[in-house]
């Protein structure tokens, strides 16, 4: 049975809110929890990106049974996989067991604050293998040195290390991905009901595997005010991961995405309150073979209202599927 889980998205929420939210998710029963990990919001609309990390803390702390999940951390520029790793096994305790490590090879828009440049989709692909190879080697325990093409280790060691490492998951685009996601990953990551992403992942050896994808959606009571706030926070999505990656800040985002009109945005995210809508927006990652669909609500106010909707409405519609 497929599960649905709800996003603490960083972007259009301040930390305290993002903690409530999750609580309530949790109240609300969601089967699991994903946290965008970001320096800047992609419009500035949104508002918001206080430290993930920092909000996960203090999420393990609020809740006792939702699990915890990076969608996605980028281990390669910002932060150095050592340090990922760190943090990571670190969640994973603090969580008594409920956290996984989603990790993908970043945007521009939030690794360029340090200055290190914003190499090439094929050399991101080489950092982040080699990133996850470190963060596992770290996990195993014992100490760790590396010398690699595009990170150093030194005598590095864990010395809180949970039982049972984070599960590690890992964001697909493509089939050299889908093959890094299948060898290295205990999860597939993707934000497409893509089945060609599913059966290369099961092709490269990850048949058995969890396979978690992502939704926007936009609950209001009123249709025509949730089309307008998907239409102001979310006009970004529909241009595709290829450009995202590249657009260096929310500057950016508004002038790429400044054509897009509202009626656009309503034919990709589902809005309202016809529950019917959004199930029928979820049922192609069912089809495609995701076992795990996250859901975003558009707007950092709606939470709560989309949380009571969700428990009372929602989720008994999804469970059908």
């Amino acid at each position: 049975m497929t599960q649905f889980g709800y996003t603490m998205m960083t972007e259009q929420a301040g930390p305290q809110e993002l903690v409530n939210h999750v609580v309530r998710a949790e109240e609300a029963g969601f089967d699991f929890s994903v946290t965008s990990d970001h320096y800047f919001p992609w419009l500035k609309e949104q508002g918001h990106a206080p430290y993930a990390w920092s909000v996960l803390g203090a999420a393990a702390q609020a809740t006792s049974r939702i699990p915890l999940m990076t969608y996605v951390t980028c281990p390669t520029i910002r932060y150095h996989p050592a340090v990922v790793a760190q943090k990571a096994a670190t969640m994973q305790l603090l969580s008594r067991g409920r956290f996984r490590l989603g990790l993908g090879s970043g945007e521009n828009l939030n690794e360029h604050v340090v200055g290190g440049g914003w190499p090439s989709a094929n050399v991101r692909q080489d950092m982040l293998n080699e990133a996850v190879e470190i963060i596992r080697a770290l996990f195993d325990g014992g100490y760790v040195n590396h010398r690699g093409e595009h990170f150093d280790v030194e005598s590095a060691k864990l010395w809180d290390l949970p039982d049972r490492p984070p599960p590690i998951g890992i964001a697909v685009s493509g089939a050299q991905s889908c093959e890094m996601a299948a060898r290295l990953g205990d999860l597939m990551i993707a934000v497409e009901p893509d089945a060609e992403l599913v059966t290369a992942f099961e092709e490269h050896g990850g048949m058995g595997k969890a396979r978690v994808g992502q939704l926007p959606v936009c609950y209001d009571p009123d249709r025509g005010a949730a089309v307008q706030r998907a239409h102001e926070q979310f006009r970004w999505f529909g241009s595709g991961w290829k450009v995202n990656a590249e657009l260096p800040g929310p500057p950016a985002f508004a002038s790429a995405s400044s054509y897009v009109r509202e009626e656009d945005v309503a034919r990709s995210i589902p809005c309202g309150n016809n529950p019917e809508v959004f199930v029928e927006a979820v049922r192609p990652y069912v089809q495609a073979g995701f076992t795990e669909v996250a859901l975003v609500q558009v707007g950092g106010d709606a939470q709560l209202t989309f949380l009571d909707w969700a428990e009372k409405t929602l989720l008994p519609a999804l469970r059908e599927l």
